[in-house]
């Protein structure tokens, strides 16, 4: 699957089982990225990631976190706003929840990336739009 056919399937706000095989694909090609950079298909991961922060669940944090981290070019394709759909302090206080090396690491991260402005002026309504055709 490639990027214009999962925005076919799924559009830009997948819900139900269509949310949970976006899930499973953004799983998939984040372990293949991993592997080898570039055998993900940032521009899929990264449409996966619009996908679920326009569902704005806080259970999705991480997952798009591991799909960012998965590489250099992941990291640099997927945005750091991304993994915040359901809003920047709802996803900070989920990650402070989390007992995790990989909750750590995000939260410093989003901490990082707040202070330095990269969160000036977001809204979870602005940058979904932001993504919109």
């Amino acid at each position: 699957m490639d990027e214009d056919e999962s925005l076919r399937r799924y559009g830009l706000y997948p819900v139900g089982v269509d949310l949970e095989e976006v899930r499973s694909l953004l799983t998939a090609r984040a372990r293949l990225e991993k592997c080898a950079q570039g055998d993900g298909d940032t521009e899929l991961m990264r449409l996966c990631c619009v996908q679920l922060f326009n569902a704005g669940s806080p259970d999705d944090v991480l997952l798009i976190w591991q799909a960012k981290t998965a590489s250099m070019d992941a990291d640099c394709s997927i945005g750091i706003q991304l993994p915040c759909g359901g809003g920047l302090p709802r996803t900070k206080a989920y990650l402070s929840e989390q007992r995790s090396p990989e909750a750590d690491a995000a939260l410093r991260r989003l901490n990082l990336c707040e202070a330095a402005g990269d969160f000036e002026g977001f809204s979870v309504e602005v940058h979904a739009a932001y993504y919109a055709p």
